[in-house]
Order: C-alpha cells, then structure tokens, then sequence
C-alpha cells in the first residue's frame, strides 16, 4: 500500500525557467551576433571545459561577455537549453539533421558527453545514402562508434555503396580518411 505519491522531478524545469529569465545571470555569450545569458555555476557544473574556462586561469575567467566563434547561435542556444534541462530542445524538423551535426560538435567540444551520445543516437535514425559520407566523416572525428558502425552497415548494401561511391563526397573522403576507407572495406567486404 502507498500512503504517499511522489511526483517525479521537475528540477529541469526549474532549471529551464532559470535561463530563460536570465534571473541571477553572471556571464553574457555572443554568438554570431547574439546574446546568450548564462551562469557561470550552472555551466561550469555540466562543463569540465566550461569550468576550466570560467573558474580556471583562462581569460574568459574574468570576462562578462565571452564571445563563441564557428557556431552558430541556434546550435549555442540548444546547447545551452540541455545544459540548463539535460533534455533535447524542439528542433524544427527541416534543419533537425544539420542542427544535429553541429550540436554533437559543439558537445563534443564543450565534453557534453550525454548531449553527444543523444546527438549521435538521433543521427543513427536519419542515415541514408545523402547523408552517410558527412555522417561518417563527422563519427571519425569525434569518435562516435555507434554512428560509425551504423554508416557501416547501410554501406554494407552493395546499392548503397555504389550510389555512395559516385559522390563526389566518397572522394572527398578517400582523399581525407583513407584509413577510413580500409576500415570500410573491411567491414563491407570481408577477407575470408
């Protein structure tokens, strides 16, 4: 028998509210030409790289307005909305694919590592022969393995290699990854 009902938590909507109002905001970012009011305890919490910048010897230590370079300000702001509710924001369908790409950059380069795994479990979902060259590309450099082995198995369809392999993107990345290429090779076309 339960006597008491404990609702579940609503700590990221509290979270939530905190950076939408801006209230007790100590740090301003502008990225490419817009304001992000932040917390620099809020961020430094969820960031290794956040509080090295803020609390460490860095620069931005002292700064009140942190400018962020190579991202754009969508990608920032759903940054920023998983850091505050460690939830995805509402990504408008037709740019969910690229926003996607970018976010798991940016988590990877802020060590987001839960933002980066979700990123990479949404870009697993939305592989086709148009997206895999970029998508693989992008599981290399930021060492995404599921994403990787998912590229993998829809090349693994001799269709899908050959329309892929036409791409000027294929030899964009043969010419960039070979190493990426043998590996591929090795997957599709195993030696007995």
């Amino acid at each position: 028998m339960q006597f008491v009902l404990v609702p579940p938590s609503n700590m990221h909507r509290h979270f939530g509210s905190l950076l939408s109002g801006a209230v007790g905001a100590d740090v301003t970012f502008e990225v490419a030409g817009d304001m992000f009011a932040a917390h620099r305890c809020v961020l430094a919490a969820r960031s290794s790289v956040f509080m090295a910048e803020l609390f460490g010897p860095m620069k931005e230590k002292a700064m009140n307005c942190i400018e962020i370079k190579d991202m754009e300000a969508s990608v920032f702001e759903a940054m920023l909305h998983f850091i505050y509710t460690d939830t995805m924001p509402d990504i408008d369908q037709e740019d969910a694919f690229v926003i996607t790409h970018h976010l798991l950059v940016a988590a990877d380069r802020y060590d987001l590592e839960r933002l980066k795994l979700i990123c990479e479990d949404k870009l697993c979902m939305c592989i086709d022969t148009s997206t895999v060259v970029t998508t693989l590309a992008l599981a290399e450099r930021h060492g995404c393995q599921g994403l990787k082995k998912a590229c993998f198995e829809l090349l693994k369809s001799p269709s899908h290699l050959k329309t892929v392999m036409a791409t000027e993107g294929f030899d964009l990345l043969l010419a960039s990854c070979p190493s990426l290429i043998k590996e591929l090779l090795a997957k599709v076309a195993p030696c007995p």
